[in-house]
Order: C-alpha cells, then structure tokens, then sequence
C-alpha cells in the first residue's frame, strides 16, 4: 500500500505551514501598528485644532512625540501598579488591564493637574533659555530622548522612572542649549539621593509588614482567628494610606488639601474601614480551614482596590511627563514667551490620557509579568505589602519635600519582600519551629522543600532581573541627558 501523499497534499500542507508562520509574524506587528494609528490621529487632530496658527507644524509634531511619549509611560510606568495584584493572582492580566486603562485615563482627566510646570521642577533656569525658539527645540528634544530611552527600557524588561527620564532629558537639553550653568546643580542633587532613598524605602516598609503578617498571621497555630482580628486593621491601614495619597498625590484639582490635614482625613477613612471589614471579614472567615491558602483569600479585593487607586493617582500625577514638555511647545508657539508654569489645553491632556492608557493595553503586560512575576514570588499577602508600601512611601516622602520615584518605590517593595524572604527563610526561628511541629500536616511541606530548591539554586529574588534592573535605574538620567544632548544639536540645525 502506498503511504506517501500525493504532490498536491504535499504543496497544500508547506501553504498552510507558511501562512501558520505568516500569523505568527503578523501578530507581532499588531501592537506597533495600532500605536502608529494613534500617532497618526493625534497629529489629525493636532493639525485640524492648530491650523493657519503660526507654527503649527511645530505644535503637530511635539503632539506626534508627546503621544510617543505617553506610549511609552503606559507600557512601562503602569506596571508597577497592577503587577502585584496580576503576579499574586488577585486578579488576571485582561481584568488588571482594563482596570488601569480605566482609572489612569479618570485620574488624568478629573484630576490632572491643569498647571505644569515646563522647566520639569526647577531644573533649568528659564532665563538661560530665555530665546523662545531654544527654548522649543530644547523640550522637543527633551520628549524625544525620554521617550527613545523608556521605550528601550521597555524593550529590554526593565521598569525605570518616566519622571527621572524627563529630568534627564531636560538636563541634557538644557546644557546643549546654554551650557552646564543652566542646570539647578541643587535640584539635580535632590533627585539623585531619591534613586537611593526611593527604592531603600519602599523596600524596607514592604519588609516589616510581611514580617509582621508572618509573626501575627501565618505561623500562628489557628490563623483564622489571627486573620479575623488583624486583617481588618491590615485593611484600615491600607484605606486611610491610601485616603492619605490621594489626599495629597490625586485630587489636588479637585480640592487642595494641607498635609495635616491629609492625613486628618487618612486616619478617618482607617477608623470606618476597620469598623465596616471587622463584621466581614469575620463572616468570610467562616468555614475557612486553618491554611494559609485560607488566609490569602481574604487579601485578594483589598488588591483590586489598591490596584484601581494606585493607577488613579498615577494618572492624576505622571500625565504630566507625557504632556508637560508638549503644554510649554503649545505655549510658547502660541504666546511666543517662556514661563516657569504653563496651562495644559483640554487636547494635549486628553493626548496624555488616552496615550497612557492605549500604551498600557498593548505593550504593558511585558513589564507587568516582570514586577508581579519573575523578580519574585508573590502571593496576595505580599503584593498587598508592596501595594501599601508605595502608598506609604510617597505619603513620607511628601512630608520630607523628597522627589521621589513611583516606580523605584514600588519595585523596591517587590526586592523587599524577596530580601525579607530569604532572610526570613534562613534565620526565622518561629518558622523553624511551626515547620517542625506542624511536620506532615505543615500548611503546604512541599512548598517548603521547592523553597530550600529555589533558595541554592537562584535564591528567591533572580539576581539577573536586579542586576538589569539597578543598571536601567543609575543610568537612566546620564543615558537621557546625552541622548537629548545629541537630539538638541541635531533638531538645532533646522529650528533654532
């Protein structure tokens, strides 16, 4: 009998292979096409709301690049508020996209900042590029280098500081267009100790509330009823921090609150939760054996919320990196003067907002499977440190006037929690001995021997992924500065 196709069958199946390969290809292009369509339509939309103004070739292509640029931010600087909630499988990625996309783009819109400042905090001094024409080329190649360099962040799989790229992308500008006595040496210095404090910070906050849910909750013999005394102050907590933030980081459009008073209004949202989660949580606790797979459940919608609020204040403050170089081209072009603070048109905040949230749906799951899943192991315990350690940290951070970074804040709380882990692991004696004694009926043993495994192996932070990391985060100033330099002299050539 004869077993071998016939010609024709052969051809068919090399066709139906090639176009197998041809959708895989495609489906790679998908993403970038759709960003270049949303490029396309902001200048559309640019040109028809700018046209016969002197200029407007100049205001159509600052608004390509500030959409470029917000792009970016939504695929790289989102990630650090929904990864935990993704990585602890609090919730899924389509349902952690979709939250994002939602309270990034209300954030930036209810509660954007409708003043920016354009010389990025006081970094250049607006009189040494006081000629407006510098001025334009000098923010044109800001946006251009901070958007060039967070894409390649994103590309390579480190989350790095959109705020710091513009700093840096400014500084190098700024010293191309009037020499290094432009730059707030003052200011720089500030920013630069925040690449330390930041991360350290968050960190070490994440670490002693595991610490604290591992003493009082997890190794204690009868964990729900641990559970049901401090997991609603847990959640108080975690509600007046995050009443605290939003006070301070994500209304101030709305309404300006004093940090005192911020805090007021913190420790009362805290007091109403705790009253309101006490009665719930112990009903949810019903029924519930005595694991720690019982105890995670009660952490998971406290992840969604801080998940959602996270992304609102984010979009209420980091819009501004995306739109504020792109409010000061309008300004300037338009008004033909250079101001420390500028108003932002309804168009560009809506180009800040829309491109944020477009970003993140097409390219944020990269970064989010990084910060939630592969520097560390998360369950909803720990992304619940991580999640109030970023909230907390900025609330310090505020009180002591330091820049700091959103970003290093939260992905120092994730290397954190690991640090803590290993630490823990290694020199725990609570741990020791409720392993010991509880023996067989140990909430989960095998977990415990895939631990001590991945403890020899690559221990419980990847060495790779930090190392990759702190390197995208010490040179993403200098990287930003001289790419913005080369930018300035080469967009100098045809504008100034």
């Amino acid at each position: 009998m004869d077993t071998k196709k016939p010609t024709l069958d052969k051809d068919l199946d090399k066709f139906s292979y090639v176009e197998e390969a041809t959708g895989l290809v495609a489906r790679g292009f998908v993403a970038p096409g759709l960003a270049l369509i949303f490029i396309v339509l902001v200048v559309a939309v640019a040109a028809t709301l700018v046209a016969g103004e002197t200029g407007a070739w100049v205001i159509v292509a600052a608004a390509a690049i500030g959409g470029y640029m917000a792009l970016n931010i939504g695929a790289n600087d989102v990630a650090n508020n929904v990864g935990p909630a993704v990585g602890s499988r609090a919730m899924t990625m389509g349902a952690a996209l979709v939250i994002a996309a939602v309270f990034e783009s209300a954030g930036a819109l209810i509660a954007g900042g409708d003043v920016v400042g354009t010389i990025s905090k006081g970094i250049i001094d607006v009189n040494a590029v006081a000629d407006h024409n510098v001025f334009i080329t000098a923010m044109m190649a800001a946006l251009v280098s901070s958007a060039l360099w967070v894409n390649l962040a994103t590309w390579i799989g480190a989350p790095v500081s959109t705020t710091h790229s513009i700093v840096g992308g400014v500084v190098g500008s700024g010293i191309a267009a009037a020499g290094f006595a432009a730059v707030n040496w003052p200011t720089m210095g500030a920013i630069a100790a925040s690449w330390v404090i930041s991360p350290l910070l968050g960190g070490l906050i994440a670490a002693l509330f595991l610490a604290f849910i591992k003493e009082m909750i997890v190794y204690q013999d009868d964990k729900i009823t641990a559970s049901k005394k401090w997991v609603p102050v847990l959640i108080a907590i975690m509600a007046g921090t995050f009443a605290s933030y939003l006070a301070l980081k994500g209304i101030k459009k709305v309404v300006k609150l004093d940090f005192s008073t911020a805090i007021l209004v913190g420790i009362g949202i805290g007091v109403a939760s705790w009253l309101i989660t006490k009665p719930l949580i112990a009903k949810q606790a019903e029924g519930l054996e005595n694991r720690n797979q019982s105890v995670r459940k009660l952490f998971g919608l406290p992840l969604i919320f801080s998940a959602a609020l996270l992304s609102f204040a984010h979009g209420a403050n980091d819009v501004a990196n995306a739109v504020g170089p792109l409010a000061a081209i309008v300004h300037t072009v338009e008004l033909g003067d250079v101001a420390e603070s500028v108003g932002i048109p309804w168009w560009v905040m809506v180009v800040g907002a829309l491109g944020i949230s477009i970003g993140l749906l097409l390219f944020g799951p990269k970064l989010i499977r990084m910060v939630g899943q592969q520097i560390t192991k998360l369950n909803p315990m720990r992304a619940y440190c991580v999640a109030l350690s970023a909230a907390i940290t900025v609330i310090i951070a505020s009180w002591l006037g330091l820049p700091v970074s959103s970003t290093h804040i939260a992905v120092g709380a994730v290397f954190g929690v690991g640090f803590f882990r290993e630490w823990y692991t290694e020199n725990s004696r609570k741990r020791k001995a409720y392993v010991k004694a509880r023996g067989p009926n140990a909430d989960s043993p095998t977990e415990e021997i895939k631990d001590r495994e991945e403890l020899a192996r690559r221990k419980l932070v990847r060495r790779s992924h930090f190392m990759t990391i702190i390197s995208a985060w010490v040179i993403t100033v200098p990287a930003a500065a001289l790419l913005a330099g080369a930018v300035y002299t080469l967009l100098s050539t045809f504008m100034v």
